[in-house]
């Protein structure tokens, strides 16, 4: 079992507070070593002396000396001189991965994106190859139909034929919709994308819940093909606040192709006891409004 090292200051090691601001300066700009501020016990024998550092920019850093001896040496040689943060020193934020950092907007001209490997937002699409991959979506149904639609040959036997008929294979299908390609949008790919297209122009924004209308009966409404068009499209008006944004159908804005002709509503009833007008009442009655003359005496009136 090792012996537990002193945390009390090596006499000779402490003492050597000259020789490490020499140190300290020659490892910074002139001028960038201020006041001593002490010394710690790194181990036996080891100190380190620590001296402000007045430098812009690194506010709290502090100047770190350590010093050594051999055993029963009394001469105090220097180990290592560095820079580092005190108590109060100012820091940068911690690091975050560009991949964490990147937001909508962030890309200009020239920047690339590397995509991940294993993004969760892709799969793999049709390779080319004969057999279409496990998750294409060129299945073993679509090759059976692929099998049975018209080709483009010639007249003769299947034998004279000199190359496959494009119209009809694997590959002119996966063309046509759009799957000939190393990687797709998988199920995934598409909820978070719907989900972020609906939170900017979805039914619950403020324009949507003023719109006279739903872009769904809009004729600046784009229709989307897939599985998307069935609640999205884009909007081709240049004078809504979406143009050339996928929107979704329940979304809205005063732009609509209809807003000029749509029906108002209906105009509520006459109120039966009208509150709003104001009626006089005054605070002495009229007397000449009554049955009795007001210049008869009113002892003729058998009052008394």
């Amino acid at each position: 079992m090792s012996a537990m090292r002193s945390r009390t200051p090596d006499r000779l090691c402490a003492e050597a507070v000259e020789l490490a601001r020499e140190a300290a300066v020659e490892a910074a700009r002139p001028g960038q070593v201020g006041e001593y501020l002490g010394a710690v016990a790194d181990g036996d024998r080891v100190v380190t002396h620590l001296f402000e550092s007045p430098e812009p920019g690194y506010r709290g850093w502090r100047w770190a000396v350590t010093v050594t001896r051999a055993s029963r040496a009394k001469a105090v040689t220097l180990d290592e001189t560095v820079l580092l943060p005190g108590p109060d020193a100012l820091l940068a934020p911690e690091w975050v991965p560009w991949s964490e950092r990147l937001r909508p907007g962030d890309m200009g001209p020239g920047d690339l994106l590397p995509t991940e490997a294993e993004d969760l937002r892709l799969e793999p699409g049709y390779s080319g190859e004969d057999a279409p991959p496990p998750n294409s979506a060129v299945s073993e149904e679509m090759q059976q139909l692929a099998a049975v639609e018209e080709a483009d040959v010639t007249a003769g036997a299947p034998a004279a034929q000199t190359a496959t008929p494009a119209t009809g294979s694997i590959a002119a299908v996966a063309e046509e919709l759009g799957m000939r390609r190393a990687r797709v949008l998988s199920r995934y790919g598409l909820h978070v994308a719907a989900d972020r297209w609906d939170e900017a122009y979805g039914p619950k924004t403020p324009m949507a819940q003023a719109a006279p209308g739903t872009c769904a009966s809009c004729g600046f409404l784009v229709a989307l093909g897939g599985s998307l068009g069935q609640a999205f499209g884009v909007c081709a008006n240049e004078f809504s606040p979406a143009d050339g944004r996928v929107v979704s159908l329940s979304y809205g804005c005063g732009a609509h192709s209809e807003a000029a002709v749509m029906p108002k509503p209906p105009r509520p009833a006459e109120p039966v006891v009208d509150e709003t007008v104001v009626e006089p009442l005054p605070l002495h009655p009229d007397r000449t409004s009554g049955s009795v003359e007001p210049d008869t005496p009113p002892e003729e009136l058998g009052h008394s």
